[in-house]
């Protein structure tokens, strides 16, 4: 009985260890597996290093190997904004400004980008000090115009951008592997100690320019209204001429018209002179002295007297009548 018990216990302690041994190697093996396997996502590039030395580049997605020994790195390989901060810079004429950018980047070559710049900080402080470079050589060898102007012949911004661009683009990936997408001009302004004295000068500069437009514009206004007078004397002018053709015209068919009609009744056309000319003089409260015979008292003493065969037709027609 002692001896059945005893052979349970030994049957028992030998299955747990078993298990127990079961299970270390089992944890082996997953830690073993864990040091060997790793998985790539989609939006990283990884790199494998031995003792820091890059031996892989990984840059496609899914599940890959390395020896346990072997370390790993990934880079997220999406797009990144980096705002520089504003620094002030002098034009080609002297002035001093303030600017600042933005860039638009991501990692192009993995294995250049770890062994220069390491990590995203790195690399912005890099993109940093390359932007500030060119935008001092652009700014530098430009005019203020160039960048704040209203002329369109003189702004020359977005053309000067697009060369920092390209620069920036080139240093960063010869040098960091790092790919430039977009470099933004973000601020353009003048330090704050400068401000005041550098709008007096603009607002005067403006007031110049507005003072050359307005005499610019009175002397084109004298042009045009000497020429409007021009035309305008010409035009009465003709009208004169044609006025006086046509009076002259009218004038002549009304002689016509009065010799015919003198021609048809003298008598009457004396008579209707008579009375348009004692109309015309003979107003009201007007006192006239006029002889006898006087052809505008003629009709009112004989009715006939317009009629040339009636007696007394020559010198006095006839005598007054007495009382």
């Amino acid at each position: 009985m002692v001896r059945s018990r005893d052979n349970t216990g030994v049957s028992d302690r030998w299955r747990y260890r078993r298990a127990l041994a079961v299970v270390a190697a089992i944890g082996l093996v997953a830690a073993v597996a864990s040091l060997c396997f790793f998985t790539v996502d989609s939006a990283d590039y990884a790199i494998v290093t031995d003792f820091g030395k890059p031996t892989q580049v990984i840059t496609a997605p899914g599940l890959r190997f390395k020896h346990p020994l072997q370390s790993v790195r990934t880079f997220d390989r999406r797009l990144f904004v980096y705002a520089s901060p504003p620094i002030e810079f002098l034009t080609i004429e002297k002035t001093p400004v303030v600017a600042s950018g933005t860039i638009l980047w991501r990692v192009a070559d993995p294995k250049r980008y770890f062994e220069t710049v390491i990590d995203r900080k790195g690399a912005e402080s890099r993109l940093g000090d390359i932007l500030s470079a060119e935008f001092g050589a652009a700014i530098g060898s430009n005019r203020l115009v160039a960048f704040v102007s209203t002329d369109a012949a003189a702004y020359r911004a977005d053309a000067i951008v697009a060369e920092i661009v390209r620069r920036c683009g080139t240093v960063a990936q010869r040098d960091y592997g790092i790919e430039v997408v977009d470099v933004q001009l973000r601020g353009f302004d003048f330090p704050k100690q400068n401000r005041l004295r550098l709008y007096a000068r603009m607002k005067s500069e403006r007031g110049r320019i507005s003072m050359l437009y307005r005499s610019e514009g009175e002397e084109e206004g004298l042009k045009v209204r000497a020429a409007a007078e021009e035309q305008k004397a010409g035009i009465l002018g003709k009208a004169i001429e044609l006025a006086q053709q046509r009076r002259g015209e009218g004038d002549g068919e009304a002689a016509r018209i009065y010799a015919n009609a003198l021609s048809r009744a003298p008598e009457f056309y004396a008579f209707l002179r008579t009375m348009e000319s004692s109309r015309t003089f003979a107003r009201k409260s007007t006192t006239m002295v006029l002889p006898a015979d006087s052809p505008l008292f003629g009709v009112l003493f004989d009715s006939k007297y317009f009629n040339g065969g009636a007696p007394g037709s020559d010198g006095v027609r006839g005598e007054l009548p007495r009382k």
